[in-house]
């Protein structure tokens, strides 16, 4: 797939098949997502991997009650509110996979750096067919102290991108995008090449 085509043609993927993922090919994705760039070099991201449905199901109830009940104001605003409120909502979307980027501690603003591994690893599953969709919700339910515990990630990483990951079970249709918002665009004195003046 070529590189424009897979960034044109990438969506955010909310229902899949049943066909579990090859545990190599989720090895690939967080590979993909370790060449992101970051901040002279630190690489602050360290990964979860959830290739269990059972567990996922269980997350799934936990992390809606949990937002329910400590965040009602911010998920009544979702544009989604309708559909999180539903009992047989899954909050993975019964995704086989679910991938966890946490930050760990980093001089220069390391979540930044974390999403652009996010934007690696969302491309490369497309790239492979795969379906992907950011979870940003479940975010706040994941960086509890209680849960960093229990996925053995310590207290001091913070949870930047939960991404659920499947075959998707068709292809969702593109929603419509803006022009580009370029507020200044100078490109000073050219010479006849085109090329800027010094």
């Amino acid at each position: 797939m070529e590189l424009m085509d897979a960034i044109l043609t990438r969506r955010s993927v909310r229902s899949f098949t049943r066909r579990p993922v090859a545990k190599e090919s989720i090895a690939e994705l967080v590979r993909a997502a370790t060449w992101a760039p970051s901040a002279v070099n630190q690489q602050p991201w360290a990964f979860v991997v959830i290739r269990n449905a059972r567990r996922l199901d269980e997350y799934s109830d936990r992390a809606k009650q949990y937002m329910f009940a400590a965040l009602p104001g911010a998920l009544s605003m979702h544009r989604r509110a309708e559909a999180l409120a539903d009992p047989g909502y899954h909050a993975f979307h019964h995704a086989p996979v679910l991938v966890v980027i946490y930050a760990k501690p980093a001089q220069y603003d390391p979540a930044r750096d974390c999403c652009m591994a996010a934007q690696n690893l969302l491309l490369a599953a497309h790239g492979l067919g795969l379906g992907a969709c950011p979870v940003g919700f479940v975010r706040a339910w994941l960086d509890l102290p209680e849960m960093k515990r229990e996925l053995d990630v310590p207290e001091s990483c913070v949870a930047v991108m939960p991404i659920a990951i499947g075959w998707p079970h068709g292809q969702p249709e593109a929603p419509p995008r803006q022009e580009p918002d370029v507020m200044t665009w100078d490109e000073g004195a050219a010479d006849q090449t085109g090329s800027p003046q010094s």
